[in-house]
């Protein structure tokens, strides 16, 4: 085929091939493992793009002699699974029918659940793959009779062979003899964010457009100004959240400086602005109070101002967040809290707290330090401890406070 993208061309036939993904096709690797003593689970792949997780489907279905089918879940229904298990049984093949069902993210929970019929009657093995956590968009069902292997981001370094591979295959191709510098080939690996499809495609054009010597120039000419995976519904979106609050309780405001670059350069600044709030509250909180109130500023000076300027108040805020001391103590106290509300407890308020109706109530205002012993829990929730104060400077203060007036109004009793 004219036409045929070079990485389809280069598709590796071999396990020795493949860029990355040591962990499972390399020496050792668990699925290399698992083919070479005859063992073909039903198996779940996911991970990002252009990672291999198709070409060692391949791969498996030409080692263990089984007849391979492809499905892609966007375009196909459980019409076309059910004829492929009519092809299959007229098939001659020793080693049985293995079926590819590429992003089965798209097949609905009724979908999924037929395929359970095959999977148990021993028709097919399949092999499904996903860019999106199994654990949330595959049917446990299916989850559970299946192995499940995760394919990672390539890194640049891995992917300089089948570089040089892709480079000379176009030489060769066209009787030329294009050179790329090492530094040239990092280049394109590392703008392609790990996808090896991207790479080789990126590669393949700068060879066009070059006169004997592809350049950083010629590279450059052909990437966008952000390259990186931005599905906003999936994984890689909430994986970067988590990174940039993980990294912000971490107190790196490097890395989380890091991570709002990347979730803003996909377009999107509602979800850092309402993950800043929670941060600011449940990292921060009480070591910071006023981390809160800057925070829900700087968020909302974004949200007027809108991309592009928008980074700059976000930045403020990630930075504030990152450097301040910080404290989790009534997040804490508030889930303990949940968990006592769960168990059933505390279900009747003291009579003294609920109305005006009720005498007993003692009002702290007019007493010393506005303070004055009275039970405020349900009797069965008597003595219990929610809230610890913290280390922090602010917590202190307010523990030398709290100390002071139990102390005073224990005085006065006696």
């Amino acid at each position: 085929m004219a036409n045929q993208p070079l990485a389809d061309k280069l598709r590796p036939s071999s396990f020795d091939e493949i860029a990355g993904q040591a962990h499972l096709v390399g020496d050792g690797g668990i699925i290399r493992r698992l083919v070479s003593g005859g063992r073909i689970p039903n198996m779940i792949f996911f991970g990002p793009p252009g990672t291999g997780k198709t070409t060692v489907a391949n791969i498996i279905a030409k080692s263990s002699d089984m007849q391979l089918f492809k499905l892609n879940a966007t375009t196909a229904s459980l019409s076309d699974v059910k004829e492929v298990i009519a092809q299959s049984d007229n098939i001659f093949s020793s080693g049985g029918t293995l079926l590819y069902l590429d992003e089965i993210q798209y097949f609905n929970k009724k979908q999924q659940q037929s395929l359970l019929e095959f999977l148990e009657n021993g028709k097919i093995t399949l092999i499904a793959s996903t860019t999106e956590n199994p654990y949330f968009c595959v049917y446990n069902a299916l989850l559970s009779r299946s192995s499940v292997f995760e394919f990672k981001s390539v890194s640049a370094e891995d992917c300089i062979p089948t570089l040089n591979r892709a480079l000379s295959f176009l030489n060769k191709e066209f009787s030329t003899e294009t050179k790329a510098e090492r530094e040239v080939l990092l280049a394109i690996a590392s703008a392609c964010g790990g996808d090896v499809r991207m790479s080789i495609g990126v590669l393949e054009n700068a060879y066009f457009i070059s006169d004997g010597c592809i350049t950083k120039d010629a590279v450059a000419s052909l990437l966008p100004s952000v390259v990186g995976h931005f599905d906003r519904s999936g994984d890689v979106h909430y994986d970067l959240l988590s990174c940039l609050q993980k990294s912000i309780r971490g107190s790196d405001a490097d890395a989380a400086v890091f991570y709002l670059a990347k979730l803003l350069a996909s377009g999107d600044i509602l979800s850092p602005i309402r993950r800043l709030q929670v941060i600011a509250s449940e990292d921060i909180g009480l070591a910071y109070p006023m981390a809160a109130v800057i925070t829900r500023s700087l968020c909302e000076s974004a949200r007027e101002l809108g991309l592009p300027e928008a980074a700059i108040p976000l930045a403020n805020a990630v930075c504030l967040l990152a450097t301040a001391p910080k404290s989790n103590t009534s997040y804490i106290a508030y889930h303990r809290a949940c968990e006592d509300m769960t168990a059933g407890l505390g279900v009747t308020p003291p009579e003294h707290l609920r109305s005006p109706l009720f005498r007993g109530y003692l009002y702290p205002h007019d007493y010393e330090n506005d303070y004055v012993p009275q039970q405020y829990l349900p009797d069965d929730l008597v003595g219990r401890r929610y809230y610890e104060f913290g280390d922090n400077k602010t917590e202190a203060a307010a523990r030398a406070y709290y100390e002071m007036i139990r102390a005073a109004s224990h005085r006065k009793k006696h």
